[in-house]
């Protein structure tokens, strides 16, 4: 368990996530219950206030919930289970942080291009709207899937490898 959560830690860097913020969320998934923050200190051998702000980024990003113990005043946090619905909560985010605010941008982009560059400086323009067409038709494709089921997704991954092996 302890590899395991130490690579997700390393992975999470990489992937722009603090390292605290995915061994948190690997702990959870692997722990088989909600844990509170103070036993999640002592898993991970981390400063209390690096769980308290962890834990807000993952509830920002809908990736784990508070759970109530009858008896017990503290809170408990628990991971989705289902590595699709958690694949399909960080896609959703991903698409709202990141893919929309770049469409919005190259739009506006292409639009100034438009008006001031597209004769001045063609190649320029052409790689703008290049961009744009691509990063549209990806949020496209993020808006489409997002509002599938966890199941529909796996569904629509595994039609997509089936293609990929019939058409290599």
């Amino acid at each position: 368990m302890r590899k395991f959560i130490l690579h997700w830690g390393e992975m999470g860097t990489k992937w722009g996530i603090n390292r605290s913020v995915a061994q948190i969320h690997a702990l959870l998934y692997v722990a088989g219950e909600p844990l509170t923050a103070d036993e999640l200190v002592e898993h991970l051998e981390i400063a209390r206030s690096n769980v308290s702000m962890s834990l807000k980024e993952l509830n920002g990003w809908g990736l784990i919930r508070n759970v109530h113990k009858t008896g017990d005043r503290r809170d408990h946090f628990e991971t989705h289970t289902d590595v699709w619905e958690m694949f399909r909560i960080i896609m959703i985010e991903r698409q709202r942080r990141e893919i929309e605010p770049t469409v919005r941008l190259l739009d506006e982009c292409v639009a100034e291009s438009e008006a001031n560059e597209a004769t001045a400086n063609p190649q320029r323009h052409e790689r703008l709207v290049a961009m744009q067409e691509f990063m549209q038709l990806s949020a496209s494709w993020g808006h489409r899937t997002s509002g599938l089921s966890a199941k529909k997704m796996k569904k629509l991954a595994q039609l997509g490898d089936t293609i990929f092996r019939l058409i290599d």
